[in-house]
């Protein structure tokens, strides 16, 4: 019998300052700092019901059983979340991603941030968002972005233990006059051969580039809310697209080398560099897969969409503005 449910909607985000790799998994704590906008689109639901009837946790995902790592992801968030409220009740979780899961656009953002908001309001925790953006960096670190909407920035954390994983906490970015839109281009929409979670493990332990790719990203994360503070969207975009581009190199370096970056992938920056030669501010980011995303301001996307279709007409291209934060249905109005 069910006894208590929740139902939360959040959004993915795109980081433009990136982190790679994390100095304890366990509390999914990364190496670095990083900032994100979260988008308009592409959103996740997912609904945590509390039911004494199920001796274990049932989870679906997008209407099919939850199978592998990402089952014992959820189950492993729900014993934390049973740990932090003092019960043992079994749940009901379902999620439904309009991001393909597995590509590189942060579906597992969305995800854990809709969980860790259902999750905490079904187990019966007041979280506030400092709060819930700790929990939902349990199931991925970048979960702590989504929960807020807009800009925001994930904390590192300092030191080790209950230590890091107090400090380790999102918040918002103050923006000042920027209008930005962000044009994805999705070059291939399936899952990648080499998971994230593998992918930083590898790179951090083999990449001769990553200390260096660190230090820099330091760097980057405070010219960036810099521009941000100024509303300059061609400096965020400058730092934007270095900081990636060093990443990707970095995890090139990796034994054996990560490459996501595809064909396609580098006909779409092509595009991005001739725009930029017609006088369009446009700045290319790339995570953990081949597809493209394209800052921009928002009077520019239709142009910049086009010059992308244009470049590869077989990749899907979709427009976002930044986003809400993350809620519960009926605050969502939904």
């Amino acid at each position: 019998m069910k006894t208590a449910a929740a139902t939360a909607v959040a959004h993915p985000n795109i980081a433009l300052i990136k982190y790679w790799g994390k100095s304890d998994e366990r509390l999914m704590i990364p190496y670095v700092d990083s900032l994100s906008m979260t988008l308009n689109i592409l959103p996740t639901v997912t609904t945590v019901a509390l039911d004494s009837g199920v001796r274990t946790d049932q989870v679906t995902l997008d209407g099919s059983p939850a199978k592998g790592d990402f089952r014992q992801r959820v189950v492993t968030f729900l014993d934390l979340l049973r740990a932090m409220a003092g019960r043992d009740d079994r749940a009901v979780v379902d999620t439904r991603n309009v991001v393909p899961t597995g590509a590189g656009l942060a579906s597992s953002a969305s995800g854990f941030a809709a969980l860790a908001v259902a999750g905490a309001a079904a187990y019966g925790l007041d979280l506030d968002p400092t709060a819930l953006s700790r929990l939902a960096r349990r199931g991925s670190a970048s979960a702590s972005r989504s929960i807020f909407g807009g800009f925001a920035i994930c904390h590192a954390g300092q030191g080790g233990g209950e230590a890091a994983d107090q400090s380790a906490f999102a918040e918002p970015v103050p923006v000042t006059g920027l209008d930005p839109a962000l044009v994805i281009a999705l070059v291939n929409a399936g899952p990648k051969a080499v998971s994230s979670r593998e992918a930083m493990r590898r790179t951090v332990a083999t990449s001769p580039l990553y200390q260096s790719w660190a230090a820099s990203s330091k760097i980057d994360l405070a010219e960036m809310r810099a521009a941000l503070h100024h509303g300059d969207l061609a400096v965020v975009g400058e730092i934007a697209e270095r900081n990636a581009l060093r990443m990707h190199a970095t995890m090139l370096a990796a034994r054996p080398a990560v490459r996501y970056l595809s064909a396609d992938t580098v006909t779409v920056l092509d595009s991005v560099l001739r725009l930029r030669a017609d006088g369009i501010a446009a700045y290319a980011t790339m995570d953990a897969g081949p597809n493209v995303k394209v800052l921009c301001h928002r009077a520019d996307a239709g142009r910049v969409a086009d010059a992308v279709r244009a470049a590869v007409p077989d990749c899907s291209v979709l427009t976002a503005g930044p986003g809400p934060a993350a809620v519960l249905r009926t605050e969502a109005g939904r």
